[in-house]
């Protein structure tokens, strides 16, 4: 009797580990046209040495510039530059043979941000305008599967994210832009929500990154989804608006912010030892002081006259991308140059493969996973 129930322990216990071992979780997070320049290689000293883009030089070169490449990423990315590159995996170096690029033809957000979380490149979204998505994102089409439903979100700086995901149709949980979060009710939501109204926004339709990403933690600890998606906006804005001294102050920011996060992920009961962080980019930028602020292919400025005589061949590079990750999942090998170059398209069934989903039963059209940075 004491064999056979000794047996039964085992075989339940085995039960409940690979239950255990098979709910994994999803956390994306994205720095709205970070370049990987900045990412791999820290401040740039052209930009940093130009009274256009930098207020106040002797101050961001006491932040950001060191001669010592290591030292100079570190200083603007710690969390990347240490954590990431000896725990996680890095993608899109450019300068080391590492290469990302998006697949869409248009290289800005709309466009980036449905390819990465639809797999699928639809070149009719051309354009940053607030129409509904027609494209089913994997949030929605997980929010479909019983053991999903309920469980994806996404929280956006960007007041276009609930048109990309198409919360009308996709019933998927959204908050973005200056919307209020009124989905958890605590002391911290309701001082977020009086202070989202209170300090002023430099822009009109996106946020400032702190309320976006405590609204989301608060989200993740008290709800629990399966797949929530972080969106970061203000580098891209900061960038577009010629302050490379703000845009840097945000990039380290961000790294602050990821860092803190995936503490969070680490001490919480639910995604402790079973969630995979991912970090990407919806478009790069330019290379220089002329095209660094702005991001377009050459087909996109077609329509703009200004802007094809300014960048006949549009704003190269600014298609490079890269991603970083970190978790059970990922393979712990920091930069990796893939044999060919991988694209934005791979990220949705990337997620799909870690949880536990096939991405040809979600949608057969999908780009296929990164089995690159995969265990």
């Amino acid at each position: 009797m004491k064999k056979l129930m000794t047996a039964t322990v085992v075989f339940v216990a085995s039960i409940f580990s690979v239950w255990a071992k098979s709910v994994d979780n999803v956390v994306l997070v994205t720095l709205d046209g970070l370049r990987w320049q900045e990412v791999f290689s820290g401040a740039d000293k052209e930009l940093i040495n130009n009274s256009d883009f930098v207020e106040n030089k002797d101050e961001i070169t006491a932040l950001f510039w060191r001669e010592n490449q290591a030292e100079r990423t570190k200083a603007l990315m710690p969390f990347f530059s240490q954590t990431l590159t000896t725990q996680g995996v890095l993608i899109g170096d450019r300068s080391q043979g590492s290469l990302m690029s998006v697949s869409n033809p248009w290289y800005f957000s709309y466009p980036g941000y449905s390819e990465i979380l639809t797999g699928i490149v639809d070149e009719n979204i051309d354009s940053n305008d607030k129409i509904a998505n027609p494209n089913k994102t994997i949030l929605e089409q997980l929010n479909t599967l019983p053991t999903f439903k309920g469980k994806t979100a996404l929280f956006g700086s960007w007041d276009v994210f609930p048109y990309i995901v198409n919360r009308k149709r996709s019933g998927v949980f959204v908050n973005a832009g200056f919307e209020s979060f009124d989905a958890v009710n605590s002391a911290e939501v309701t001082l977020l929500n009086q202070l989202q109204t209170e300090i002023p926004s430099p822009w009109h339709n996106v946020r400032l990154d702190s309320f976006t990403y405590r609204f989301a933690k608060q989200y993740l600890l008290n709800k629990q989804p399966r797949l929530l998606v972080i969106s970061l906006g203000e580098t891209d804005d900061f960038a577009h608006n010629g302050k490379y001294d703000a845009y840097l102050k945000s990039a380290k920011q961000s790294d602050a912010f990821i860092r803190d996060l995936w503490q969070t992920i680490q001490q919480t009961p639910g995604y402790k030892d079973n969630t995979t962080l991912i970090i990407t980019t919806d478009h790069g930028r330019g290379s220089h002081a002329d095209d660094w602020q702005h991001h377009s292919s050459q087909r996109a400025l077609a329509h703009s006259a200004q802007g094809k005589q300014r960048f006949p061949n549009g704003i190269v590079g600014s298609d490079h991308i890269w991603l970083a990750a970190i978790g059970p999942d990922i393979k712990a090998k920091g930069l990796i140059k893939p044999v060919s170059e991988l694209k934005q398209a791979q990220v949705a069934a990337t997620i799909l493969t870690i949880l536990g989903e096939q991405s040809t039963q979600i949608n057969p059209a999908m780009a296929a996973p990164i089995k690159e940075i995969l265990k």
